[in-house]
């Protein structure tokens, strides 16, 4: 079995972050937190820094390219691996979300049954 990771879910829509956290738990046996939106990211994070985080890029007020620049710009924060969620998953997207750094991206609606592994294979972690 893999190893139990703590991983934070930023994202406005609350049936993704449902989605996510079971499929993250119960499946990957990872321990998950989420936060509704930017800012509540990035106190959650802040306080306690996740092994890796999941951010939906399109969210109101802060979005998950000014939330990134804001975890990077964070002594506790700046080494978190980031994992992008969005829908918009052309090829000028990816470059564009690629240029930021962030460490992969993973496009809704995923699969909840293949999440964890998604995230492990994008972040290189022992199956």
């Amino acid at each position: 079995m893999t190893e139990s990771r703590r991983i934070l879910v930023i994202d406005d829509d609350e049936g993704i972050r449902e989605v996510a956290h079971a499929s993250l738990e119960l499946v990957g046996g990872h321990d998950v937190t989420t936060a509704g939106s930017g800012a509540e990211g990035l106190e959650v994070s802040s306080r306690n820094p996740p092994d890796v985080i999941l951010l939906d890029v399109m969210m109101p007020g802060l979005d998950g390219p000014a939330t990134f620049a804001r975890l990077r710009q964070n002594t506790a924060t700046r080494d978190v691996p980031v994992l992008l969620l969005t829908a918009k998953a052309q090829e000028t997207d990816r470059r564009r979300f690629a240029d930021l750094g962030v460490d992969g991206v993973l496009t809704k609606p995923f699969d909840p049954l293949s999440l964890p592994e998604q995230v492990a294979e994008l972040l290189g972690w022992d199956p």
